[in-house]
């Protein structure tokens, strides 16, 4: 039986895409320092900035196609949808921080 649908639940899918583009746009930053040589990555990292995508991507349709067929509320198809790619924005900014700026 698909869990009873709250009125938080769209502020709550708003609040996970709202970090989720405000992580986007600090590892964009910290990405594009990076390729300019000013912030420290590794050297995978524009393979990894496509790659990573293409998983979160596919892995938010599964989810999102699961939580649908099991007769999943509209809110709990975006948050099933939202998760994955909210993970991979966390984990990125998380990971490029350690980076930090280079020093000359």
């Amino acid at each position: 039986m698909a869990k009873r649908s709250s009125s938080a639940d769209p502020i709550k899918n708003v609040m996970q895409m709202s970090m989720m583009l405000m992580e986007a746009q600090a590892v964009i930053s910290m990405r594009l320092m990076g390729m300019m040589g000013l912030w420290q990555v590794s050297p995978q990292e524009n393979t990894r900035m496509v790659t990573e995508k293409v998983e979160a991507m596919v892995r938010s349709a599964t989810d999102a196609g699961r939580v649908t067929m099991r007769g999943g509320s509209p809110d709990e198809i975006t948050a099933a949808a939202i998760a994955p790619m909210r993970r991979a924005t966390r984990a990125n900014s998380k990971r490029l921080k350690k980076g930090g700026l280079k020093t000359p």
